[in-house]
């Protein structure tokens, strides 16, 4: 029952970790790329080839720059957890009675009795590793971070990213009037929003209806600012 249980526990958070990243891949790869599809249709006239080279060469450079930001975040979270284990491991070499203390503290505050801290924590010092472990997520509030992240987190993002971004772009593909296709992107890409803000929504807990509505009026907001500023400059 103990390893079902930890088993399950392990795929739950595995699963929260790729949401995370199809969110933050999905959310400016949807908007982005549609804000500038609108931006250029005010501009470009019937020269749709230019929106979709524009289109394709934001998404390729927005993936790598989206996916580079989440392995550097995947591997700074990795060397935080490095670094503050290391701290750890001095701290019981060097200050065991004050780390034995702060053992007590942890259970102290989960309710125990003296005597049941006492033979908890007599446990707990046995092995260093599961010592330095309890230290870590007891009184640093630290979970160990998969070692692969930080390339998982990369992958993930950029595909999501290109993914959202091939939704707005793709309707330019088989139009041969800016305008047309402009029209057909803001009615795909701002569906696409709502859906996509929906289930981000119920995920976190938010009105889904609402948030799903405001997601889309983001979108909706950034591609108008876009392509009134360009109808603006082209005059």
């Amino acid at each position: 029952m103990i390893q079902n249980h930890l088993h399950h526990k392990e795929e739950h958070l595995q699963s929260s970790d790729l949401l995370t990243d199809i969110v933050i891949g999905m959310s400016d790869g949807l908007t982005v790329p549609f804000a500038l599809a609108a931006g250029l249709s005010g501009a470009v006239g019937n020269q749709v080839n230019l929106i979709w080279i524009a289109g394709i060469a934001e998404i390729a450079a927005g993936s790598i720059a989206m996916g580079l930001g989440g392995y550097l975040a995947g591997k700074t979270e990795v060397d935080h957890y490095n670094s503050e284990q290391k701290k750890e491991y001095w701290e019981i070499e060097n200050k065991t009675d004050v780390e034995k203390e702060e053992v007590r503290e942890v259970f102290r505050n989960w309710g125990l009795s003296e005597a049941i801290q006492e033979q908890a924590m007599q446990e707990i010092i046995k092995d260093k590793k599961r010592w330095v472990g309890f230290m870590m997520k007891h009184e640093l509030g630290l979970e160990q971070p998969d070692a692969k992240r930080a390339g998982k987190s990369a992958f993930n993002i950029g595909i999501s990213y290109v993914v959202g971004g091939l939704v707005p772009l793709s309707p330019y593909f088989f139009v041969s009037n800016s305008l047309d296709g402009l029209k057909i992107s803001v009615i795909v890409t701002l569906i696409c929003l709502y859906i996509f803000g929906f289930f981000k929504s119920k995920i976190t807990g938010i009105n889904p209806w609402t948030g799903g509505l405001r997601v889309m009026m983001i979108g909706a907001a950034a591609a108008a600012a876009a392509f009134g500023i360009a109808k603006l400059i082209d005059g």
